[in-house]
């Protein structure tokens, strides 16, 4: 999720003239190399005309330099752009972040579309690559993008906060206020009150036939319940 805002600040500080920002993804891989995460990532500088694109390479190199090592443990996995149109200058980019050396070679170059069109909602796309068979001298500008499944995952403070953010939605001067503990506590006892309520109503309508049983999610619930601790009543009021 702290890639996802950093786009969208990325994004928000772009030029007048330009219509997408680009930039670097860092995260880790798995084993197999089959499944990547993104955790961070940085901006990269780029002009993009119908004619032609720059992108300073050389900054990117050292800013990756940099970041690996004050972090280790992160990997150069792709690069991000703030369209979801995918066209030559697209490619001619995926080739460079997927290519040897400085890319992501064997293993290939992620790329990361975020929608960030006012009014919209963000859209997130990702891809990965193929080369294309095409002559010698198109071979850098050519590529075909083949979509990946993803999930954007997010942890219990970034989760707090993006609630306490959508809680301004709604009001006219976009402004809310900071919950204390007490109140964080409330609210999140009627979030488990709420979905203690339907989860209640779902297993009466399938008792009564009036909705169809599950076997996954019935065996969801039943590790949902085998993790919650056994605590005498008589132990919570002594506590108290």
């Amino acid at each position: 999720m702290q890639a996802i805002f950093s786009i969208l600040d990325h994004s928000l500080r772009r030029n007048v003239d330009q219509e997408r920002v680009i930039g670097t993804l860092l995260g880790v891989r798995s084993e197999d190399g089959q499944d990547v995460e993104i955790r961070n990532c940085f901006a990269v500088g780029h002009t993009e005309t119908q004619e032609q694109v720059e992108v300073d390479m050389e900054y990117q190199k050292q800013m990756l330099s940099l970041h690996l090592k004050a972090n280790p443990k992160e990997v150069l996995v792709g690069w991000y752009a703030t369209s979801a149109e995918l066209n030559t200058f697209s490619a001619l980019i995926q080739n460079f972040y997927g290519g040897q050396g400085d890319g992501t070679w064997p293993h290939p170059a992620v790329h990361l579309t975020v929608s960030t069109e006012a009014g919209k909602d963000i859209e997130a796309r990702t891809y990965i690559s193929a080369p294309v068979g095409v002559t010698a001298e198109r071979a850098a500008d050519s590529a075909a993008f083949i979509p990946v499944p993803y999930e954007i995952r997010y942890g219990d403070a970034e989760k707090s906060g993006l609630e306490l953010i959508s809680g301004a939605k709604d009001r006219e001067d976009r402004t809310t206020g900071v919950l204390t503990d007490i109140e964080s506590l409330e609210r999140a006892i009627e979030e488990v009150l709420g979905m203690l309520d339907r989860v209640s109503k779902y297993v009466e309508a399938v008792i009564e036939e009036e909705a169809p049983p599950s076997s996954a999610l019935g065996q969801f619930l039943l590790n949902a319940l085998a993790l919650a601790p056994k605590v005498n009543p008589e132990d919570i009021e002594r506590d108290l």
